[in-house]
Order: C-alpha cells, then sequence, then structure tokens
C-alpha cells in the first residue's frame, strides 16, 4: 500500500511541478530551494507558492498527527483514515483541474497547491507514524544513501537494496507517468490516475485490516 502511495507522490509532484509552476506539493526540501532561488531573484521561482505549499504540508502533517494520536494502537486504521481523506482531498483537486485551463493561474493554482499540500502533509504523516523502513512515500534521499552506506562492501550488516529499489522505483514510474500524461492527454488526467490509486489504497486496507494481522497493531 506505501508502494502505491509513492506513486501516487510521483504523479502529484509532476503535476504540480510541470502546470502549476516551480512548486512541489509532495517535496519540501524542494520547495526551501525554491524559496531561496526566488530570495536570489532567480526567474520563475515564486516565494508566495513555495510558502503556501510549505504552509498546506503543515495543515495536513497537523491533521495526519492528530488521527495518528487518535488511533495510535491501530495501524490500519490510521492508514485507512489518512488514505480517505487523502482521496478526498486529490477529488476536489480533480474538479479544480477540470473547471481550469492551461496555464493555471489565479485562485486555480492557488488552490490546487493548497488541496494537493495538505493531502500530501496527511500522507507524510501517516508514513511517519506507520514507519515501515525505506518507505517513507516521499522522501529517497535517505533510501538511496542506505543502499550504500549499509552495503556489505561499505561495512554494513546489507543494504536491504530491493526494497529500497522498489521505493525508488515506484516513484520514478509516478514521476514518469505523471510527466507522460500532463504531456499528451487533458489536465486533469494525473490527478485522476492518483485518486483511482488512493481509492485502491482504501479497499485495500478496509480489507486487510478485517484479517486483524499483525501488522495492525502498534
Amino acid at each position: 500500500m506505501l508502494v502505491i502511495m509513492t506513486v501516487v507522490t510521483g504523479l502529484v509532484d509532476s503535476f504540480s511541478f510541470l502546470k502549476l509552476g516551480h512548486v512541489f506539493v509532495a517535496n519540501s526540501t524542494g520547495n526551501i530551494l525554491f524559496m531561496g532561488f526566488a530570495l536570489a531573484h532567480v526567474p520563475g521561482f515564486s516565494i508566495v507558492e513555495s510558502s503556501l505549499a510549505l504552509a498546506a504540508t503543515l495543515v495536513g502533517a497537523f491533521v495526519g498527527g492528530r488521527l495518528c494520536s487518535a488511533y495510535a494502537d491501530h495501524r490500519d486504521q490510521i492508514l485507512g483514515l489518512s488514505a480517505s481523506i487523502e482521496a478526498v482531498l486529490i477529488a476536489i483537486a480533480v474538479l479544480l483541474s477540470l473547471s481550469t485551463s492551461i496555464p493555471v493561474h489565479g485562485i486555480y493554482r492557488t488552490a490546487l497547491v493548497g488541496v494537493l499540500g495538505v493531502a500530501m502533509g496527511i500522507q507524510n504523516a501517516a508514513a511517519r507514524k506507520l514507519a515501515v523502513p525505506d518507505l517513507t512515500t516521499t522522501v529517497l534521499t535517505l533510501t538511496i544513501t542506505g543502499l550504500g552506506a549499509d552495503s556489505v562492501l561499505a561495512g554494513g550488516t546489507g543494504s536491504r537494496a530491493g526494497r529500497r529499489l522498489i521505493a525508488i522505483a515506484s516513484m520514478l514510474i509516478g514521476a514518469v507517468i505523471g510527466a507522460l500524461l500532463e504531456l499528451h492527454t487533458a489536465l486533469c488526467t494525473p490527478l485522476i490516475t492518483a485518486l483511482l490509486l488512493m481509492l485502491v489504497v482504501v479497499v485495500w486496507v478496509t480489507m486487510a485490516g478485517r484479517s486483524n494481522g499483525a501488522w495492525t497493531s502498534a
């Protein structure tokens, strides 16, 4: 399920970067850098848009944190509720994208950055609480570092290369699909794809949670 959510990250960040300007809705590190570029008066970067994305992520993280605290002993409910809210927010983004045209400007651009930023903030908070190694769904720097630093050749105990490569490939696949859809289809298509994937997660976690497997407990 977290692998699917990693693909979603690639989809929504490709949408935000390619169609909403130089802004990410999931990669906060990138937005910090973009703010620095804007402060240096590099053309094409906006302090306002990057700040909005960061603020939206923070709001989403707060909401996700409240969910994680309320259902701390039930990992399936954390994942299920966060995925459900994220799906609703992405659905709102789909409706917004259907109501605007390319290039996206004004209130629609602001609303899309805000809604998607909150959605990804919730996803970040849930993934952080679930704490599945190397499946943060949005950040790959430490995952890539671990491939080398934890390898036997580097004196480590093993790099868990399989899971780490899956995480890297998932985001790459999401970004490639998102970019291709943006280049060759309607504005809303990457978001619709992301919504369908999130609905898969919602249904999957609902079904899997009924078994009360070991993974559902804190």
